[in-house]
């Protein structure tokens, strides 16, 4: 990768990768695009993008000479579940002109691809790379068809597509977006503004989570892999840790001793949790390109406080 053109990048994810690609590539090597401007002063070069405009998306990759593209805008899980129809129209609207200014311009591809994939029929244990994959909710069928529709321009049409089936998402930086793991976001801000936290999640309900660090150095690695190593390619298992909502109070108790848990579920997003896997197997991604995450579940804790008494002034 020399210059990237990236899409979504105000979202959850794309708002810290655009900062993690500057210092790996250099400030002007990174082209961020959002359907908004932005609310305060972005470093580099911005562009305002609907992703449903493949015109406008073409002319800006070629006219900043991007050798790589990396397709980060969606409507998330919870979210999706509100609008099913405009998800439908976003998430793979947005991800076939994405696909096509790729083919067009010969470029290097990455998308990420979610747990959401999985449904209530797919194994929950060690939940295999390969495997039956029927979701029950709008945003996993995006997914799905996503995976699919990568592999299929990797096949047809050669181009380098690459991406990660990301699990939940935990960060200081950016504010929850809409998922259904967003809990695990939110519980730390509470813990510390309120020293206590009401979970939409019922106890016992486990998910896997990744520490946003991990999840970023994911992406670079995988997107400077071997291709020749790839054997997969597409929607790679990656995970670090799974727990449920009581193991996550158990952690900050340790730095906050009288912060307190309670539980009123969303029995929308209860629903979505239920029927993804508890925890998945990435030794696909273990093999083919050497992931490995740094962050478990007590060290993500700890430099969440840290960093958010920082940023909080608490």
């Amino acid at each position: 990768m020399k210059k990237i053109m990236v899409t979504g990048a105000l979202g959850q994810i794309g708002s810290e990768l655009i900062a993690k690609l500057q210092k790996e590539y250099g400030e002007n090597n990174v082209l961020s695009t959002d359907i908004r401007e932005p609310q305060t002063a972005v470093e580099g070069p911005f562009s305002v993008l609907d992703v449903t405009d493949g015109k406008k998306m073409h002319d800006l990759a070629k006219d900043f000479g991007a050798d790589t593209i990396m397709h980060m805008a969606a409507l998330l899980s919870a979210k999706a579940e509100e609008q099913p129809l405009f998800a439908w129209n976003l998430n793979m609207g947005g991800l076939v002109n994405a696909l096509e200014v790729a083919r067009e311009l010969d470029m290097q591809f990455f998308t990420p691809s979610s747990i959401g994939a999985f449904g209530p029929s797919t194994p929950k244990m060690n939940t295999p790379q390969d495997t039956l994959q029927r979701p029950t909710t709008m945003y996993g069928v995006n997914k799905v068809a996503g995976e699919l529709l990568c592999d299929y321009y990797y096949n047809r049409f050669g181009v380098d597509t690459r991406g990660v089936r990301f699990p939940g998402l935990i960060s200081y930086v950016a504010q929850p977006g809409g998922g259904t793991t967003d809990y695990a976001v939110d519980i730390y801000y509470k813990a510390i503004e309120e020293g206590k936290y009401t979970s939409f999640i019922a106890e016992g309900t486990h998910m896997d989570m990744m520490y946003m660090p991990d999840a970023l150095q994911a992406i670079v690695d995988l997107m400077e892999a071997d291709a020749a190593k790839l054997m997969h390619r597409n929607a790679f298992n990656v995970t670090a840790m799974s727990f449920e909502p009581g193991e996550i109070a158990a952690s900050i108790q340790k730095h906050i001793p009288d912060f307190k848990m309670a539980y009123d579920v969303d029995p929308i997003r209860q629903a979505i949790a239920d029927s993804w896997p508890d925890n998945i197997d990435p030794s696909a991604a273990v093999a083919e390109w050497g992931f490995k995450a740094k962050y478990d579940l007590d060290a993500m804790t700890a430099d969440m406080l840290e960093q958010l008494k920082r940023k909080l002034n608490k």
